[in-house]
């Protein structure tokens, strides 16, 4: 098992950066996306992913649990996951408004969490696993902002604890931080 993470803010450079790192493993790859076109603005977001990636990946795309893609992996030596940030926001936006920052939600997406790291643990694939960093900014305006800065938060820093390397990307330039 290998899990790579690759953090940075929004636009960063770190999806391109990751996809780099698969593509230079000379392995077969299976890209998890976990991005919903919820409108056009992400319609087109998603078209430029698809588009930059290498025709011969294997893509699945996961809108519930992360871990959904373990069945379909078996074939290949990498596993991108783009991206966390954009899984626990689909998470929590399928959640009602009354129930947000639930005990019983936080709790239950955060084991789920701990059981993908777990699957990953006992993997032979590398994984690279995509994530947007949530403690360089200010606290959010709203409730379901500041639960999904809480949440993946904690994601984060599982993900980051449980990784043999860590990048964080600025501007599009990655700085090794771990491993």
């Amino acid at each position: 098992m290998s899990l790579i993470v690759v953090t940075g803010g929004v636009r960063s450079g770190k999806s391109r950066f990751a996809e780099e790192l698969a593509a230079e493993s000379g392995r077969r790859v299976l890209y998890v996306a976990t991005g919903q076109a919820w409108d056009d603005e992400m319609r087109a977001r998603i078209e430029l992913h698809k588009n930059r990636r290498p025709s011969e990946w294997g893509c699945v795309e996961v809108g519930g649990r992360l871990s959904d893609y373990v069945d379909v992996s078996a074939e290949y030596d990498v596993v991108l996951i783009d991206c966390l940030s954009t899984w626990v926001s689909n998470r929590l936006m399928n959640i009602a408004e009354e129930e947000w920052r639930s005990e019983k939600h936080t709790t239950a997406l955060l084991q789920e969490a701990k059981a993908w790291l777990g699957q990953v643990q006992a993997s032979s694939q590398t994984v690279i696993a995509v994530t947007s960093e949530v403690g360089l900014g200010g606290v959010a305006m709203n409730l379901l902002g500041r639960w999904f800065a809480d949440v993946l938060g904690d994601v984060n820093q599982m993900s980051a604890r449980q990784a043999d390397v860590v990048y964080a990307v600025l501007s599009g330039i990655p700085w090794r931080i771990k491993g």
